[in-house]
This record gives structure tokens, C-alpha cells and sequence, in this order.
């Protein structure tokens, strides 16, 4: 495990795969940590890929700030900008799972000549989550965005049952016992958690662009979404390639929310494609 600085935080990252290599930085979700790609980034690796797999914001011990304010998604986009810059890296192949998936739609539109292709994973365009809370069921399927939000109460609960709502959804056991561990680690489920209540503040009052953000075209982007997701469905999920245009939209039939452990060689088959088709 790798560190590197952004600001006064370090957050720590898994490097794979031989650095003359082009860059894929694959970006976790909740409640995950760099582990969920452990899979993905060995085959990228495997296939020539610079890998770098960062422990985000909150996951990371070094960088667990107390001010929720330190959690917006400018911060967490800038974080992976710190990461590239760390590794010389210019430009790259961005992928990014659930709340990963978020950074990368928020990054192709903020930090588009850093990014060769874009790949999002599950996680619609947030134009076509807005339109699906209101028009179609998804709003009872994303009742944890606010429960998990609430102070205090959401801490209890992860720490505690966890495991038995991830396994629910479709996540393998082991994966859900390790992130039940994950966590009880010091600081992790507030870290955690704590992107999803500054997620709500912005939804109130939207952040700004970070001040080096340059107006580019969009990247190529790939936009994958599992037929048995639990937790986004499939009419926001087609809704998104109609927001964003300049889209490829892929189904994994029968794939469940958590892909990048559940169908691991099935999503770098796609990803690997998207990255050399592009």
C-alpha cells in the first residue's frame, strides 16, 4: 500500500500493473474500500493497465477529517486529481463504482482533460436520479441516502447490521462480513457516512468547481448498469443514456448492484474494451 498527499491529508493506494502503462484509476463506493476492485485491477493490470486503486476520503486512516464541510464532492474529486498528480500522471482512464460513480460523472464535467475514457458503474447521472425520484419508484429504492444521513442513529446500525442488509442486496458474505469489519475500523463509518450527509447540504446549496477546473469536452463514457440491481432500477438506468447523450450504455444481465465484486471479469471485459475502443 502506497501514499500520497492531498492537502493536509494522506490517503493511502494500491498500485498494479507496469507504470510505462496507461493509466486506470478505479474508484470505490460505499461501503467499500480499494478492495472491491481487487479483482478488475489485477485483470486490467494482467492487460498492460497502470492500475491505481486509492482508499478514499473517510476510508483512508490519515484522512478522516472532522468538518463535514471537508467531504464535498469537489474534495473528493480533487483528491483523485492529487492522486494523478502524484503519479506524473497527466491523463487517465477513470472508472468509478456506486459513490466512485459519482466522482466520475462529476469529474467529466469539471476535470474532462484529465480523463482519456470515463466508466461509470451502477450509479445513474445525477439529472436522471432527479427525474426518477419523482417519476418513477426509485425514491423508495434510495430511502438510505437520507436514513444513512442522519446523525448519529446510521453509526449504530452499520456497525452493527451491516452484513446482513449488505447480503441482502446481493453481496457475496465474505465481501459483507469484510465490510462489516471495515467498518468497526476507528473513524471509518463516520468518514463514511459523512459524504453522503455533505451530499445532502449540497443538494441545498451546491458547491462550487474547484478554481483549476477546465472547460473541456467530455470524454468517452460507458455507463454500466446490472439487471438486479437493488438499489437503482432499471428506468433510471435507461433514463441516463437519454440525459447524457454522448453515451454507451451497457446492461450486465443479471448483474447485481455490486459488480465489481460479483461480475468482475464481465465488467473488465467492457471496461478494457471502452479503453481501447475509444
Amino acid at each position: 500500500m502506497q501514499t500520497f498527499s492531498s492537502g493536509t491529508l494522506t490517503l493511502q493506494y494500491t498500485e498494479l500493473g507496469p507504470t510505462d502503462g496507461e493509466t486506470a484509476v478505479l474508484l470505490h463506493g460505499f461501503p467499500q474500500d480499494s478492495t472491491s476492485w481487487a479483482q478488475v485491477g489485477s485483470i486490467l493490470a494482467e492487460a498492460g493497465y497502470h492500475v491505481l486503486i486509492p482508499d478514499l476520503r473517510g476510508y483512508s486512516p490519515q484522512a478522516q477529517p472532522a468538518r463535514l464541510a471537508e467531504y464535498t464532492v469537489a474534495a473528493l474529486v480533487g483528491d483523485v486529481v492529487a492522486l494523478l498528480d502524484a503519479n506524473g500522471v497527466e491523463s487517465a482512464h477513470v472508472i468509478g463504482h456506486d459513490w466512485g460513480g459519482s466522482l466520475v460523472w462529476t469529474m467529466r464535467k469539471t476535470y474532462a482533460h484529465r480523463i482519456i475514457t470515463a466508466t461509470v458503474v451502477s450509479t445513474p447521472h445525477p439529472a436522471a436520479l432527479s427525474w426518477a425520484w419523482t417519476h418513477t419508484g426509485q425514491l423508495v429504492r434510495s430511502w438510505y441516502m437520507g436514513a444513512v444521513a442522519l446523525p448519529v442513529l446510521p453509526e449504530i446500525v452499520i456497525k452493527r447490521r451491516l452484513a446482513t442488509l449488505l447480503k441482502a442486496s446481493d453481496l457475496p458474505a465474505d465481501r459483507a462480513s469484510y465490510y462489516q469489519d471495515l467498518m468497526n475500523r476507528p473513524g471509518v463509518t463516520t468518514g463514511a457516512l459523512n459524504w453522503y450527509r455533505q451530499m445532502l447540504r449540497d443538494l441545498v446549496k451546491p458547491t462550487t468547481a474547484a478554481k483549476d477546473a477546465k472547460p473541456s469536452p467530455p470524454p468517452p463514457t460507458l455507463y454500466l448498469w446490472g439487471t438486479n440491481d437493488a438499489f437503482f432500477n432499471r428506468a433510471v438506468a435507461r433514463k441516463t443514456p437519454e440525459v447524457v447523450r454522448d453515451l454507451k450504455f451497457q446492461e450486465i444481465e443479471s448483474g447485481s448492484h455490486w459488480l465489481p465484486e460479483t461480475h468482475p471479469h464481465e465488467l473488465a471485459d467492457s471496461i478494457s474494451q471502452h479503453m481501447r475502443h475509444r
